[in-house]
């Protein structure tokens, strides 16, 4: 059984949903059973125990194929004898908190994040964090050669209620972060916070976290969870999502607004004016919290944040940025690395949203990551300060553009580093591109003349036959001069579609 392509990163993804029997759907009853069971023999040899010695916790999104996909997997786990725990609709950063405060071994997440409504998938936990892409790999290939067996089909699950426990933590972090003696249950009180959630599931922060604390959520929006979406993707790099929370903001007079993606990993906000806090903004946010326990830390980061963010953590904020290759889980590998190795290193975080704070097991939790900002969002009200104050010295690029090539090779990802690989040495014979020190994946220009002042990223998409390319200048026009460069550096690849990079230029 080919069960490989749906290796998506640290995750399993593919299409749930099609007419009966159809060949489309991916994620099929004994595809989701074999992964399952996989992954159960890697828990079994990872922990030392037997698999009636494990303990596995359940949740799901609340995407329309959750409740087959689920059915599949409690009735594989209970099959092998381990003791299941059925968390319903949950988060996904709860469901790694089920091996934290409930006793679990490991836990399964049914979730496709942001992907379409007809797409699901399969995240899984142990008490370590989430997976690593080789041993998805390895649970991959372990699953195509086993069939899935079905040992003892008289077991049940345990249904619990683990979302009001992890509300209750979440509660519980803003009472002793706002460190309010005269209003210590409702610190929150006189706070006008908005909500987003998309139809995704993360309409429980306004709910069961911020509402009981005190907060006005009056102009929240979508917090119903609905598996088709009918409202707007839950993402917060999505331009029509962000200016859903943006208007809400606005016109509710609310001192913050919110959102999230649909498995509440990721998040951004947005301030009272309806300026967004994302991205690098968002960045220079979280870092400024998290350095102001961890002075001199590094900051990790993914590779396309801008030039104006490393000025601000190393100059403004006394830190040290450190860019790394794009993927969350890399982020927070190499912020775990840096700790183990003697470097303190208090966040991972990538620009779109997922944020991982050391104090919180390197959980990329868009629901804590929002807790921590709220705090302070908090703390600063009472000395008549907004969250722009930390931020106000971020210099952000006065031009920057976001590009996708779509590469036709069959071999793509091979074409993609052979191109890589000549446009670095042609840098080289160019003196008026320089390869940055930095270029940790893919390749990064610098144009450093006065008229430019800018830079391009290109590099291969984590999962697609795509090339991304980021561009970014601090002048007028820079970034057009840029994207000519390109143009006439990479027309020269016949199975490279730079169509976009064109469309951009004439426009």
């Amino acid at each position: 059984m080919n069960l490989m392509h749906l290796k998506s990163g640290t995750d399993v993804r593919g299409v749930a949903i099609g007419e009966e029997n159809s060949e489309n759907i991916e994620l099929t009853d004994e595809a989701v059973r074999r992964i399952c069971q996989s992954f159960i023999y890697f828990l079994s040899a990872k922990t030392g125990k037997d698999r009636d010695e494990l303990c596995v916790s359940v949740g799901h999104d609340c995407r329309i194929s959750a409740q087959r996909i689920k059915e599949q997997v409690i009735a594989q786990l209970l099959s092998m004898g381990v003791l299941v725990k059925d968390c319903g609709l949950c988060s996904t950063p709860a469901m790694f908190m089920t091996t934290v405060m409930a006793g679990c071994d490991g836990a399964v997440q049914i979730t496709a994040s942001h992907h379409p409504f007809d797409r699901n998938g399969l995240k899984f936990f142990t008490a370590g964090g989430g997976l690593s892409s080789v041993e998805i790999t390895k649970i991959l290939e372990i699953a195509e050669k086993n069939e899935a067996v079905a040992y003892d089909t008289s077991r049940e699950a345990k249904k619990i209620d683990f979302m009001s426990v992890y509300c209750e933590h979440l509660r519980k972090l803003v009472k002793k972060g706002v460190n309010s003696p005269e209003n210590y249950d409702r610190p929150l009180e006189g706070m006008h916070i908005v909500v987003d959630a998309g139809n995704g599931v993360g309409g429980f922060f306004a709910t069961d976290v911020l509402e009981p604390l005190g907060a006005d959520i009056t102009g929240s929006k979508y917090l119903s969870p609905n598996g088709l979406f009918p409202n707007h993707i839950p993402n917060p790099e999505n331009e029509e999502a962000m200016r859903s929370v943006r208007e809400a903001t606005v016109s509710s007079g609310a001192d913050l607004g919110v959102i999230f993606d649909t498995d509440v990993d990721r998040a951004a906000c947005v301030s009272s004016d309806g300026r967004e806090i994302n991205r690098n903004r968002l960045v220079a946010l979280a870092a400024a919290i998290a350095l102001e326990d961890c002075p001199g830390g590094v900051i990790v980061t993914d590779s396309v944040t801008s030039a104006g963010l490393t000025e601000f953590i190393n100059e403004n904020l006394g830190g040290k940025h450190r860019r790394f290759k794009r993927g969350y889980k890399n982020v927070i590998d190499e912020s775990i690395r840096l700790c183990k190795e003697g470097t303190d290193s208090p966040l991972a975080i990538e620009t779109s949203g997922h944020a991982a704070f050391k104090e919180n097991y390197f959980l990329d939790d868009g629901a804590y990551l929002m807790v921590r900002i709220i705090i302070k969002a908090a703390q600063l009200k009472a000395e008549g300060k907004t969250l722009q104050s930390l931020i106000l010295s971020l210099k952000e690029p006065l031009e920057e553009k976001s590009l996708r090539f779509k590469i036709n090779a069959e071999d793509f990802r091979s074409y993609a580093e052979d191109i890589i690989s000549k446009i670095e040495k042609s840098a080289i014979l160019n003196e008026n591109w320089v390869v940055a020190d930095d270029s940790c994946e893919g390749v990064k220009i610098i144009f450093p003349q006065p008229d430019i002042d800018g830079f391009f990223i290109l590099r291969t998409s984590v999962h697609d036959p795509v090339m991304p390319m980021n561009i970014e200048s601090a002048v007028p026009g820079g970034a057009k001069k840029i994207a000519l460069a390109a143009y006439y550096a990479l027309g020269i690849y016949v199975e490279l579609d730079i169509s976009p990079l064109k469309e951009y230029l004439e426009n």
